[in-house]
């Protein structure tokens, strides 16, 4: 396995890993009609791969996209926007890998910390951003996500 940037090119590839993670990771949080309905390819023309801000990091094996990790470095705390790994990859180390590229991008940018938010309830989100170093800092926000209102809950971690 490999990382590279995304590319314009890569969207639909990306959205398809997008979605099936939205409908495997968030099935019982959100409702199944929701999730059944989710189209890839409309979740491919909201992507912008042609701009370093925010930046998206792609793990691909062979020609395939397997996961993707966004990042945004504009604002102190940095912002972990996105971390999602194909469901027929799961706890293949891939997304330790994404993490690690993202965490190495904020330190090398000299930014003190990072923040990101997790839909509340996802507990395997939960595990996998805690043994990671992450901590969940109290806040909660409630946000209107592809047209659902959901409730998320920030987490935070020191990087340098």
């Amino acid at each position: 396995m490999r990382l590279r940037l995304a590319v314009p090119s890569d969207a639909a590839a990306v959205a398809r890993v997008h979605v099936r993670s939205w409908q495997a990771g968030y099935r019982g949080l959100l409702q199944d009609s929701f999730l059944d309905g989710l189209d890839a390819a409309s979740w491919a023309r909201t992507y912008t791969f042609d701009v370093t801000e925010p930046m998206t990091v792609l793990a691909v094996q062979g020609e395939s996209i397997v996961g993707f990790v966004t990042t945004s470095t504009a604002a102190e705390p940095c912002l972990l926007m996105a971390l999602y790994v194909d469901p027929d990859h799961w706890r293949a180390g891939i997304g330790r890998q994404l993490m690690s590229d993202a965490l190495a991008r904020f330190q090398e940018l000299d930014r003190r910390a990072a923040e990101l938010w997790v839909l509340d309830g996802n507990r395997r989100a939960d595990r996998f951003y805690r043994a990671h170093g992450w901590q969940p800092d109290g806040r909660r926000r409630s946000e209107t996500v592809r047209g659902v209102g959901v409730t998320e809950i920030g987490y935070t971690i020191a990087v340098n």
